[in-house]
């Protein structure tokens, strides 16, 4: 497999030819390593009609959820503090939507970006860690100590809403969701991993563990759950409600960029789709 400049060189010549036979064309990047995904949106989008579903379609409809469940918690966004157990490209696009959102709600920059926290597979991203951070991870390392397991970060962040992208099943282990329970009234729990296989936990265990005060939402789908008296319908967090509706949006608006002004606006529209039987 090409790499380096034969790889740049590959890309650069399919963009350019595609926006020459193509002039309408959106072009989107579908599974692209956390090495190759920001760098080549952040290359190219200024220049084509182009986005990245892995990291822009799943931040919107992660933040879409996140609005939703505010009803349900009865707070705001503002008052949320989120761990993230996956620092690649889709939990650093979610979190960079966080505080894309935050900002418009009135909240200075850093102190919306002190509200996002993530792991990676070496443990909490912290400035003590900066220098070895990909550069898409470091505006998330804050000042604090390092944290290699997710169960001590949960209790010392005291997280209100905990995020998997990490593609490591059971990675909510029973502890964590305990924690996570003890430390909210309703802690927001979002396993998106795919497929369910890969999922950090399962929506029954979710339940289970917190004693039903999840707000749940996963990935794939996971079946009804029947428990402590009462019948829970996971919900799904999956980039299908964004991802068709983005790209019709950039067409019919005949758009010649995909700002993230434009998918913070599909996210709130997403959000206000929720209906109160949904929730």
């Amino acid at each position: 497999r090409l790499r380096g400049e034969g790889y740049d060189a590959l890309i650069d010549e399919f963009v350019l030819a595609a926006k020459e036979r193509y002039p309408g064309a959106v072009i989107q990047f579908e599974d692209f390593g956390k090495s190759n995904a920001f760098r080549l949106l952040n290359k190219y989008r200024e220049s084509v009609c182009t986005f990245n579903d892995d990291i822009q379609g799943t931040a919107a409809v992660v933040l879409a959820g996140i609005i939703a469940a505010q009803t349900l918690k009865g707070t705001t966004l503002e008052s949320e503090t989120f761990l993230f157990h996956g620092a690649g490209s889709a939990g650093v696009g979610i979190a960079n939507l966080i505080v894309s959102a935050l900002v418009q709600n009135g909240m200075p920059e850093q102190q919306a970006r002190e509200r996002c926290w993530l792991m990676d597979s070496k443990g909490l991203l912290v400035k003590s860690r900066i220098d070895s951070l990909d550069d898409f991870k470091r505006p998330f390392a804050h000042d604090h100590e390092v944290i290699v397991d997710l169960h001590t970060a949960v209790e010392r962040i005291k997280p209100t809403a905990l995020i998997g992208v990490s593609m490591q099943s059971g990675a909510f282990s029973p502890d964590i969701l305990r924690t996570m329970a003890e430390n909210n009234t309703r802690p927001l729990i979002m396993a998106l991993s795919n497929p369910t296989t890969k999922s950090e936990c399962t929506a029954e265990e979710a339940y289970k563990y917190t004693h039903g005060k999840a707000i749940f939402a996963s990935g794939s789908p996971f079946p009804t759950v029947n428990m402590f008296g009462k019948t829970y319908v996971p919900g799904q967090g999956n980039n299908a409600y964004i991802f068709p509706g983005v790209g019709l949006g950039i067409l019919a608006a005949g758009a010649r960029h995909v700002t993230d002004e434009m998918v913070l606006a599909a996210a709130m529209a997403l959000s206000e789709m929720v209906t109160q039987e949904d929730l």
